[in-house]
C-alpha cells in the first residue's frame, strides 16, 4: 500500500485530501495538503491543512473546537490524492452542517437504508392495502408475532438442504424486523451502535 504522496506531482506542492469518517463511511470534506501540512497531521493527529486564502497551515477546528482527529490514511495509485480517515468531534462544515455538502453523516446500509424508508413511508401513507400499513395498524403485538413465526421458518429451513427457501425465509425475517424496529421506534443504527459499544478493545 502506498503510504507517501508526492507532493511534487503539483507545481503549487498542494494535493487534494478527502476527508472520510472511519465509522460511518461518508466524505465530509475536500481540502489541500502540502508536505508540511501532510507532517504536521501525522504528528499531532489532528488533521491539518494548508490553506490558500491565509497562506498558512490550518487545522481544522482551531477556531470552532470541531477537530478531526486522525486515523489512517491511504493515498491514491498516482499519488496524487490523500484519503484521509478521521473521527469528527462535531460539524465539520463551517455553516453547521455533519458534512460540507450538507448531509448528516449519519451511517448509512444501502439497500437496508432504502427499505427502511420504505417501510416509515408506507407506515404513514393513506394507502390501506398496503401489507405494512396493515401490520401497523394491527399493532405492536401483530409485528412481533410476525417475526416470532419467521424466525421460526428460519429455524426450519436451516435444517434442511433447500438455500432458495432459507434465503426467502431470512429475507422475510429480516423484512419483518425492520418493521418491528420502526414499531419501536428504532432503525437498524441503533443495532449496530449497540453492537459496535460491546466490541472489546
Amino acid at each position: 500500500m502506498i503510504k507517501k504522496p508526492n507532493f511534487s506531482k503539483n507545481k503549487d506542492g498542494l494535493l487534494p485530501a478527502i476527508i472520510q469518517d472511519s465509522n460511518t463511511k461518508n466524505v465530509l470534506m475536500l481540502g489541500y495538503m502540502n508536505n508540511e501540512a501532510f507532517q504536521e497531521t501525522l504528528t499531532s493527529k489532528k488533521v491539518t491543512f494548508y490553506s490558500r486564502s491565509k497562506q498558512r497551515l490550518w487545522t481544522k477546528g482551531e477556531e470552532s473546537g470541531n477537530f478531526l482527529a486522525y486515523i489512517n490514511h491511504q493515498i491514491d495509485c498516482d499519488q496524487d490524492a490523500i484519503l484521509m480517515n478521521v473521527n469528527p468531534s462535531g460539524p465539520v462544515c463551517h455553516k453547521g452542517t455533519d458534512t460540507c455538502w450538507g448531509n448528516a453523516n449519519k451511517q448509512e446500509f444501502g439497500f437496508i437504508t432504502d427499505l427502511e424508508e420504505t417501510i416509515s413511508n408506507r407506515r404513514n401513507s393513506e394507502n390501506t392495502d398496503s401489507y405494512v400499513k396493515s401490520l401497523f395498524h394491527s399493532g405492536i403485538n401483530k409485528i412481533a408475532q410476525k417475526v416470532g413465526e419467521e424466525a421460526v421458518e428460519v429455524v426450519i429451513e436451516a435444517k434442511d438442504d433447500n438455500d432458495d427457501l432459507f434465503l426467502n425465509e431470512s429475507a422475510d425475517l429480516l423484512f419483518h424486523y425492520l418493521i418491528l424496529l420502526n414499531a419501536k421506534g428504532y432503525e437498524l443504527n441503533d443495532v449496530v451502535n449497540l453492537l459496535k459499544s460491546r466490541k472489546k478493545a
